[in-house]
């Protein structure tokens, strides 16, 4: 199995996980933030034609997750998966694409991928972040959570890789010229997750199996990489390795061996 992003952070969202039985590959896109065109050049960057898509998996409905999601769906006929919720916040836009529902703890097979939701909390109607496995690794996503819960440190513990959201320094982010809703919002229980919030998650994670972390959805105002970078390496061993994608390149395939 194996991964990348095509951009990761507040202007849009998109990543593929890939699996390979045989001479089959299976290839799905979580999320699409991006405009039709930037999104079908993202992925020739990666060397991924649209047509090679087996789904997209949405995680909620805010703006850079699921902005491209529906045209893109329509022009390439890649089928859709969703939560009703989020079906429902956007269901002026779903004319013409064929749409799986899915829920909480219920997997789902797309070929050879099998695909587990669960829920996260965050400030959208059916919000959920995924656990994505081929039956020997297993990568698990979270971002767009306000604040860890039992029920998501349960669904990650054991991953072989993990994509974490980084979202803010709590000082940046206070330090900022943003107004106070929007400091709340950000930083409130159904915001997102701050450097210091993402390395109490690793710390308390089941690790004995994670060798791959990347930190993700960086705020270009209220965080750095090297932040970010450091608060992870704190919760980490020297086994595991470590990486911080950005909004303009995303990150290249990372492959689970």
């Amino acid at each position: 199995m194996k991964f990348a992003s095509l951009g990761s952070g507040s202007e849009g969202n998109a990543l593929l996980i890939s699996a390979r039985s045989g001479s089959a590959q299976t290839t799905v896109m979580l999320d699409c933030g991006f405009a039709v065109r930037e999104a079908e050049r993202r992925l020739a960057r990666l060397g991924v034609a649209p047509a090679e898509l087996a789904g997209i998996i949405v995680t909620h409905e805010h703006h850079d997750h699921i902005g491209g999601v529906f045209k893109f769906a329509r022009r390439h006929r890649v089928p859709v998966w969703l939560t009703y919720g989020t079906y429902e916040a956007a269901i002026g836009r779903c004319e013409d694409v064929l749409v799986h529902f899915c829920r909480d703890g219920e997997a789902f097979a797309i070929r050879d991928l099998e695909i587990r939701p669960y829920t996260v909390p965050h400030d959208a109607r059916e919000p959920v972040q995924y656990l994505a496995g081929d039956g020997s690794a297993k990568l698990g996503i979270l971002t767009d959570a306000g604040h860890a819960t039992p029920h998501m440190l349960a669904a990650l513990g054991g991953c072989d890789a993990l994509m974490l959201e980084c979202n803010h320094d709590l000082q940046m982010l206070a330090d900022s010229t943003y107004p106070p809703s929007l400091k709340r919002r950000i930083g409130g229980d159904y915001g997102h997750l701050s450097n210091q919030a993402a390395r109490e998650i690793l710390e308390r994670l089941d690790k004995s199996r994670l060798r791959r972390i990347v930190g993700a959805h960086l705020s270009l105002k209220n965080n750095t990489p090297e932040l970010a970078r450091q608060a992870l390496q704190q919760a980490l061993g020297s086994q595991c390795e470590l990486s911080i994608a950005c909004q303009q390149e995303g990150f290249d395939w990372v492959t689970l061996d």
